[in-house]
């Protein structure tokens, strides 16, 4: 609605703040040095990094990941506290990243389907990383 006065532009979106924009840049930053230390972490163990932030039409997966036969798909979240990261990780967000396994799998010829998993990493205030495998495919099946 060009002409009233109207906050909005013609997308019905706000201007951005460069503030916001910060924000923004800072958490991208904070999400990626969270990634890093996670993959070092699983690297660690002798677990292969695959795919850092994959994207498909379902979504992004953080960390897609070879643990011996297994393919495990891990959503890396930071907060705070462990307890906080881990409650950020929600049903809706599960199944977007399960979609988004599935398409991975398809897409790179896994086919029949190796044991897949899905685990959490939650990395807190002080980059200290919490694994927790099988974190949510319960929902899976």
């Amino acid at each position: 609605m060009m002409g009233s006065g109207n906050p909005l532009d013609l997308k019905g979106t706000r201007p951005v703040s460069s503030a916001r924009r910060t924000r923004g840049r800072l958490a991208c930053l904070s999400g990626a040095m969270a990634e890093d230390r996670v993959a070092r972490v699983l690297e660690d163990q002798g677990i292969s990094v695959l795919a850092r932030r994959w994207r498909g039409t379902a979504g992004e997966i953080d960390l897609v990941c070879q643990d011996g036969p297994c393919l495990a798909f891990v959503e890396v979240k930071r907060s705070a506290t462990h307890a906080e990261a881990a409650q950020r990780l929600g049903p809706v967000q599960q199944g977007r990243i399960m979609r988004a396994a599935l398409e991975y799998c398809d897409s790179h010829g896994h086919q029949p389907l190796p044991e897949l998993r899905f685990d959490a990493a939650l990395v807190d205030a002080r980059g200290r990383v919490e694994l927790v495998k099988r974190a949510f495919e319960e929902a899976f099946g």
